[in-house]
C-alpha cells in the first residue's frame, strides 16, 4: 500500500544557493542593466510559442519552487568573489558586485495556478521587476517550469487514458505510479519528476525523498534482486511475505513467469495483495494471471505491470480488454521520451522606468520566433462546463467572443508582490484534483489518440494591432 506522509517536510529546490545555477549571458546582461538601465522595469513572460507535436494541451507545473526561488534569491560573498575573478567581469565597478551581494527579489509575478491546463500563446508565468532581477531569474524559472510541466503533462495524458477504462478489482479506473527515478537526468530531476506527475495524475511514486518532501504517497515492492538472492523463487516469496505478511506484492516474472504466478498464489494465499509483472507479453500474462488468481479465490488481488509503460501503451493494452489493475511508468514519464524538452521561452513584453510610467512594449518579430507586446490576460470561455476556446488579450475585461459561452474565467492570478507572497500555495492534491477537473471539462477533440484538431486560442485584435504597429516601428 502506498504510504502517505501526513505533510511537506523540505523544499525540493536543491540544498546549495541556486543563484550562480544560470546561464552566464545572464550575468553578463545584469551588469549592463545596473550600469545603462537602472531605474527600469521589465515585464517578461514565460510561455510556449507553439505545442509540441503529439501534445494537445500542457498542464502547469512548478510554480510553487519557483517562488520559493524568488523568494531566497541572493548571492553570497562566496558567490561574488567567483564572478569577480572571471576575465569577462574583472573590470566592472565594486558596485555591480556590491548591487548583486544585496540584491533580493522585489517584484511581482502573475501566474497560472498550478495545475492549470494550458496551450499555445499562454504565459505560465509572468515577471515584472527591477531590469537586473527580472533578467538573472531566465534560466532557472525555464528549467523549472520547463520540465515539471513536461512531466505533468505526460501524466496527464496516461491518467486521460485510464480514465476510459474500469479495473476488474476496483471498479474504477486503473492507476498508475511514478517508477522514473532511476532513469530521471540526475536525482534533482527524479524529484522534480515525482511531484509533477503526481500533479498531473499518478496515485504515487517510488521515490522516497518526494514523498518526505511533497506528502506524495510513497510505494514499492521488491526487485528482481530480492529474489536472486534466495536459492528458489518460492524460497525469496516466502520471506518478503514473512516480512510484509498483511499486503504482500510480489514481482512474478524472474524466472518462469506463469510458475512465478503459481507460486505467489501458494506462497502468499488470501495475503496476496498483488502481483507485478515486469516482462513478456503482458496482454496474455495479465489474462492468464487473472484466470489463476480467480481461480484460487484471490478475486481482489492486484495485477500491476511495468517497464517501458506509457500512455500509448496502455491504452493498447486496456483497448484489448487487459485485466491490468495498475501500472508503474517510469522512463517514458520522467524523461518525457517522444517530446523530452518542452520549448517555453522567456520574453520582455514591456518595460518602464521611475520617472516615466508609461509602457514602452517590446516584440521579437523574427520569423517562427515572434514575441507580442504587453502584459497580457488569457481568458478561458466555457459553455456548459466545458472549455470552448481562450483569448490572449491586453485588457482587464474579457473580449467579446462570437462563439456561445456561459462563463469566462481570467487564467492569471497575482501571486507575489514586491517579493512578498501572498498567499501560501495549495497543497499538491489540490493541484492534482484541478488537473483531474479539468481534464473533465476538455472538449472531446483532445481525446487520444490525438486528432488533427487543436482547442482554439485566440488573439485579440488589441493585440495583433499593437504588435504591427511595434514591428513597423522598430523596422524603421
Amino acid at each position: 500500500m502506498p504510504f502517505k506522509s501526513s505533510s511537506a517536510h523540505a523544499s525540493l529546490l536543491p540544498a546549495t544557493n541556486p543563484c550562480l545555477n544560470t546561464d552566464f549571458y545572464q550575468i553578463t546582461m545584469a551588469a549592463g542593466y545596473f550600469q545603462h538601465q537602472s531605474d527600469s522595469h521589465a515585464s517578461f513572460e514565460l510561455y510556449l510559442r507553439r505545442l509540441p507535436d503529439h501534445r494537445l494541451f500542457i498542464v502547469s507545473a512548478g510554480l510553487s519552487q519557483a517562488l520559493q526561488y524568488l523568494s531566497d534569491l541572493s548571492f553570497s560573498a562566496e558567490h561574488t568573489a567567483y564572478l569577480k575573478q572571471h576575465p569577462a567581469l574583472e573590470h566592472l565597478p565594486e558596485s555591480f558586485f556590491k548591487a548583486l551581494s544585496t540584491l533580493r527579489f522585489t517584484g511581482d509575478v502573475e501566474a497560472l495556478p498550478e495545475g492549470t491546463l494550458c496551450f499555445a500563446h499562454t504565459p505560465l508565468l509572468r515577471i515584472t521587476a527591477p531590469a537586473m532581477q527580472a533578467q538573472l531569474v531566465e534560466t532557472y524559472l525555464l528549467a523549472l517550469i520547463n520540465y515539471q510541466s513536461n512531466v505533468a503533462s505526460k501524466a496527464a495524458r496516461i491518467a486521460q487514458v485510464l480514465q476510459k477504462y474500469r479495473s476488474r478489482v476496483t471498479g474504477e479506473a486503473p492507476t498508475f505510479i511514478d517508477f522514473g527515478s532511476r532513469r530521471a537526468q540526475g536525482p534533482e530531476a527524479a524529484l522534480h519528476a515525482a511531484r509533477a506527475a503526481y500533479i498531473g495524475g499518478a496515485v504515487a511514486t517510488s521515490n522516497v525523498a518526494a514523498g518526505f518532501a511533497e506528502g506524495i504517497p510513497v510505494t514499492g515492492t521488491a526487485a528482481h534482486a530480492w529474489t536472486m538472492m534466495f536459492n528458489t523463487e518460492k524460497e525469496a516469496f516466502r520471506a518478503y511475505q514473512e516480512t510484509f505478511p498483511e499486503k504482500t506484492i510480489l514481482l512474478v516474472d524472474t524466472y518462469d513467469t506463469l510458475q512465478g504466478i503459481q507460486n505467489a498464489i501458494e506462497v502468499a494465499g488470501k495475503n496476496l495483495q498483488g502481483i507485478r509483472l515486469d516482462s513478456g507479453d503482458f496482454l496474455s500474462l495479465s489474462r492468464e494471471a487473472r484466470k489463476r488468481l480467480d481461480a484460487a479465490g484471490l478475486h481482489n488481488t492486484l495485477i500491476m505491470v511495468s517497464g517501458d509503460m506509457n500512455e500509448h501503451r496502455i491504452e493498447a493494452l486496456l483497448s484489448q480488454g487487459a485485466p491490468i489493475d495498475s501500472f508503474g511508468v517510469g522512463t517514458e514519464l520522467t524523461t518525457c521520451r517522444d517530446v523530452p524538452s518542452l520549448g517555453g521561452v522567456y520574453k520582455l513584453v514591456e518595460r518602464t522606468t521611475a520617472t516615466d510610467k508609461t509602457p514602452h512594449y517590446a516584440i521579437k518579430s523574427s520569423a517562427s520566433k515572434i514575441s507580442y507586446p504587453g502584459k497580457k490576460q488569457v481568458w478561458r470561455y466555457l459553455y456548459q462546463g466545458k472549455f470552448t476556446h481562450d483569448i490572449v488579450s491586453l485588457d482587464s475585461t474579457p473580449p467579446e467572443s462570437q462563439t456561445p459561452y456561459d462563463e469566462v474565467i481570467p487564467l492569471l492570478q497575482p501571486v507575489m508582490k514586491d517579493g512578498v507572497l501572498l498567499s501560501p500555495s495549495p497543497s499538491i492534491q489540490e493541484m492534482q484534483a484541478k488537473v483531474r477537473q479539468q481534464l473533465q471539462c476538455l472538449p472531446t477533440l483532445t481525446d487520444l489518440p490525438a486528432p488533427e484538431a487543436a482547442y482554439p486560442v485566440y488573439l485579440d485584435p488589441s493585440l495583433t494591432n499593437l504588435y504591427e504597429a511595434m514591428k513597423v516601428r522598430t523596422t524603421r
